[in-house]
């Protein structure tokens, strides 16, 4: 009873609040929610993360190997993998690809159990040394924050996807303190078109959870930074070199990410959990840097402090040496990615965020500590181009240049190296693009064809569904029917064409009304011709769920204007026509683009 009465009162403000508040101001207020909520979840995860940690490893020995990283990896993603399992039930990992997904193909809609379960799992993983980032984890439970709270609100779909995108800024803005970088990681990577419609909402989530961070931790930047060289214009070719080598570095990170994942989802769940167990466990022993997200890793470099990265492993003897520090980093750098992988494989739940910024600078770190062994070369900053090279793998991984520069420059306030970091993520990206034209997050939807992009037409073209425009009213005839048969099948017809199936419904051809018309006259020839003899076969067949896009280029390539659909095995289900696709078309423009 006291539900259905706090119900009813819901209902009646949502009714005041049509009649009362236009939607573009409502919009405003619940943006201004979002940044709230999402900047506590980003706090409350910082803090998990933060405490877990610390309880565990404030005791280890810094001088030697510590035994215990043999355990904590592994229990970590025990625990994640079982709540993932029997509690939450669904997948929760792949965090930004979840909500390119929801955004393409569920209308934008995200489960409720998202604004928490993401949460739950990454604390756990990363607290316990699972190596990859807190940042995918924080921007789904954002996202689904945005995504819930128009739901609740009872927001249109255009306004559903809005909110989505400030969920996505805000949780950014609020666990890097970065309002710009959360405005332009949900245009550069969520693909969302910036209108002065959109603008504001977003904005205003970013700057709200960049606030509200700012009053609970300080308003420090997230990485101390200080800039004790300058920049000198003569270092441009070394910027522009290390963003090539930043490019392949992303190259490599996507590519074995992408196929190691493929290999370990053929594996049953506890298969999956040993094998990744165990080299997420052996990696983390060998190389302690790799425990969790890395920053003491990053924070250190940044500072010049190198001589302590082989702090509490086996190594620890060679922390003085040049080029003991160097093969250490190389190794790190190499086997980060597996370290990736065998946590989210393996049961954990984390991203990509942390781990391109570490591996960004440590290649930048080498970069310079390599360069600077030789007289030939000129002298380079390790603590700048360490900040550079972060800025470069994260454009390159992410295919974000834009969110590359602003991020680095807010996380770590080095604006001063503005240029650089605009050269040096340019430079990157073009180098992955050139070998990969999609994203980490985005390449598993563009094989589907299910991925929403900037270009409105193949935007339009992701919406529209297969389903929705397969025309069944179409009769079919049998190869062995005589003329006769077909002249009767015509007369129940308003259709000008007539698919020819065997008896296992398989398309085997057409018959075409305007091909018979001068012979389905003669009554004389009804018994003398059958259908196999005057059917012929069709320019192309669609198979099911082909994506939209591919449908278009086989309907620009045959020249038809209907072409027969099929499923797997060759079995007739209706036909499309280009003009069912043209008003579908027109109707999604409507209601999905218009009145930006």
């Amino acid at each position: 009873m006291k539900k259905l009465k706090q119900d009813n009162l819901f209902y009646k403000f949502l009714v005041w609040r049509e009649k009362r508040i236009k939607e573009k101001h409502f919009v405003l207020f619940v943006s201004f929610l979002v940044g709230i909520c999402t900047a506590a979840s980003a706090i409350v995860l910082k803090q998990l993360i933060h405490y877990i940690q610390s309880a565990l490893t404030h005791n280890m020995e810094v001088s030697e190997a510590n035994y215990l990283f043999l355990l904590y990896p592994v229990v970590g993603i025990l625990l994640a993998g079982l709540f993932v399992k029997y509690i939450v039930r669904d997948d929760i990992s792949h965090g930004v690809t979840k909500i390119l997904y929801a955004i393409s193909q569920r209308k934008s809609r995200i489960k409720p159990h998202n604004m928490w379960s993401s949460l739950a799992a990454s604390s756990v993983t990363i607290g316990l040394g699972g190596s990859v980032g807190a940042e995918a984890p924080i921007v789904l439970t954002g996202a689904a924050i945005g995504s819930n709270l128009g739901r609740l609100f009872r927001m249109e779909q255009k306004t559903l996807m809005l909110l989505v995108g400030c969920g996505a800024a805000g949780a950014i803005a609020g666990i890097f303190k970065a309002p710009i970088a959360g405005l332009v990681f949900v245009i550069e990577v969520l693909m969302l078109d910036l209108t002065m419609t959109s603008v504001m909402p977003l904005l205003i989530s970013s700057v709200t959870a960049a606030t509200v961070s700012y009053v609970f931790t300080g308003t420090e930047a997230m990485f101390k930074f200080s800039q004790t060289e300058v920049f000198e214009m003569g270092r441009i070719p070394y910027v522009l070199l290390l963003g090539v080598f930043c490019g392949l570095i992303s190259l490599y990170v996507t590519r074995m990410m992408n196929r190691m994942e493929g290999a370990l989802g053929k594996l049953a769940y506890w298969k999956k959990f040993t094998l990744c167990g165990v080299i997420l466990s052996v990696l983390i022993f060998l190389f302690p840097p790799l425990y969790g997200e890395g920053y003491d890793t990053i924070s250190a470099l940044l500072n010049g402090q190198y001589a302590h990265i082989m702090n509490a492993s086996l190594f620890y003897d060679m922390n003085s040496t040049y080029w003991g520090a160097l093969v250490f980093l190389l190794l790190i750098l190499l086997t980060k990615v597996f370290a990736s992988i065998a946590t989210n494989g393996g049961g954990g739940c984390g991203g990509i965020f942390a781990p391109s910024l570490f591996l960004g600078c440590i290649l930048g770190f080498m970069f310079a500590h390599t360069s600077n062994y030789f007289d030939f070369t000129r002298y380079l900053s390790e603590k700048n181009f360490a900040l550079l090279g972060m800025a470069g793998v994260m454009s390159g991984v992410m295919h974000a240049p834009l969110t590359g520069v602003f991020l680095i420059a807010e996380l770590t306030g080095g604006y001063d190296l503005f240029l650089p970091l605009m050269i040096v993520s340019i430079s990157s990206y073009l180098t992955i693009i050139t070998f990969e034209p999609h994203s980490i997050y985005s390449m598993r939807l563009a094989e589907k064809g299910k991925l929403l992009t900037h270009h409105k037409d193949k935007a339009v073209l992701t919406l529209l569904n297969i389903n929705g425009v397969i025309e069944k009213d179409f009769l079919t005839v049998f190869p062995d029917m005589t003329l006769g048969d077909v002249v009767k099948v015509i007369a129940k017809s308003g259709r000008n064409a007539f698919p020819v199936v065997n008896k296992d419904g398989v398309l085997i051809g057409i018959v075409q009304l305007d091909d018979i018309r001068n012979i389905m006259f003669r009554p004389e020839l009804y018994n003398r011709f059958r259908v196999s003899k005057f059917m012929v076969s069709v320019p192309d067949k669609i198979v099911m769920n082909t994506p939209m896009e591919k449908v278009m280029q086989i309907f620009d390539d045959t020249k038809a204007w209907n072409l027969p659909v099929v499923d797997e095995e060759g079995r007739y289900i209706g036909f499309v026509s280009k003009s069912k696709i043209f008003n579908s078309y027109r109707e999604i423009l409507v209601d999905n683009f218009s009145g930006d």
